[in-house]
C-alpha cells in the first residue's frame, strides 16, 4: 500500500467551516513535520488568527494573501481578475516547487465560480499536481468538474447560524 501519495480534498457548501477544516487538517500535518502552505483567494488585509500565528509562531506553515480587502465580490473588476491571476500564478509555482507535503487552496472555489480564474487552468493544475502532494480547495461553489477531479468532498451546510441573530464574527472563533 502506497503510504507517501496525495489526495485532492474540496470543503464547499453554504455553511461556516471551510476554512477551518482546512486549518484542522494543516495543524494535523504539522504535528506530523509536514510543510503547510495555504494561499487565499479573495481573503486579504484582514488580521485573522492563523495568519498571526503563521507569521512567527509555527515552523512549516506559511499563509499568502494577494488581495487587499476582504470585501465580497459580487461583480469581478479587472483588477479582482489581476489578482486572481497573481495568485494562480504563485500557486501553480509553489504546487511545483516541491516545498510542501500540503497546500490549501482558501477561496478557490467561489473565485473560479466568479470566472476570476479559469477552471480549466485549475483543473489542469490538479492533473499535474505532483503525486506526493495534498491539495485542498475550499469555499462555496465548487463546480461540477472540480468535485470529478477531487478523491474527497465535504459539503458544509448551513442549519443555524449567530450571524442571523445579530452576532458579528468574533476575534478567535470566525476570524
Amino acid at each position: 500500500m502506497m503510504k507517501d501519495f496525495g489526495l485532492i480534498q474540496v470543503y464547499t457548501g453554504n455553511g461556516k467551516g471551510k476554512t477551518t477544516a482546512a486549518l484542522g487538517l494543516a495543524l494535523r500535518a504539522l504535528g506530523w513535520n509536514k510543510k503547510v502552505c495555504m494561499i487565499q483567494f479573495i481573503k486579504g488585509k484582514k488580521q485573522t488568527g492563523e495568519l498571526a500565528i503563521s507569521k512567527s509562531k509555527i515552523p512549516h506553515f506559511s499563509i499568502h494573501q494577494f488581495a487587499k480587502s476582504n470585501k465580497i465580490i459580487l461583480r469581478p473588476t479587472k483588477k479582482n481578475r489581476q489578482v486572481a491571476a497573481k495568485t494562480l500564478e504563485f500557486a501553480q509555482k509553489t504546487i511545483f516547487s516541491q516545498k510542501y507535503d500540503l497546500i490549501i487552496l482558501d477561496e478557490i472555489n467561489p473565485a473560479i465560480k466568479l470566472k476570476l480564474i479559469s477552471e480549466k487552468e485549475v483543473l489542469k493544475l490538479l492533473a499535474e499536481k505532483p503525486k506526493n502532494l495534498e491539495i485542498v480547495l475550499t469555499g462555496r461553489g465548487a463546480t461540477k468538474k472540480i468535485i470529478q477531479a477531487a478523491d474527497l468532498v465535504t459539503e458544509m451546510k448551513l442549519i443555524k447560524h449567530p450571524y442571523y441573530k445579530n452576532i458579528p464574527a468574533r476575534k478567535g472563533i470566525e476570524y
